[in-house]
């Protein structure tokens, strides 16, 4: 019969520390190895900024929205729905543009 290694249980590895880390949950460790002081983006692949894709997608996509006023269905209530969400995004891509030009850059 098998021991339950559960969330509660507390298991003591020889091969392993327990760390406490300033500002931070307490860390394992393994036996002879330092416990990471500092984690930077480029670490783990991050290394830049979106600049213009979301913004060229964001105006895509509201071009791609307004053609679908142009079609075969005769209610119009569709529309109010396609220019009201048109017009959020175009909102929030104008917002997002000011944005950027006031931000301070590091």
């Amino acid at each position: 019969m098998s021991e339950h290694h559960g969330p509660g249980v507390r298991q003591d590895n020889a091969l392993t520390t327990r760390v406490n880390q300033p500002g931070r949950e307490e860390g394992i460790v393994r036996a002879g190895d330092h416990p990471i002081e500092e984690e930077r983006p480029e670490d783990w692949g991050w290394h830049h900024r979106m600049r213009k894709a979301p913004q060229i997608a964001g105006w895509l996509s509201v071009l791609a929205l307004l053609s679908y006023l142009w079609g075969n269905h005769e209610a119009r209530f569709e529309d109010l729905w396609l220019v009201g969400i048109a017009a959020g995004l175009v909102v929030l891509l104008l917002w997002d543009l000011r944005r950027k030009r006031t931000a301070w850059r590091p």
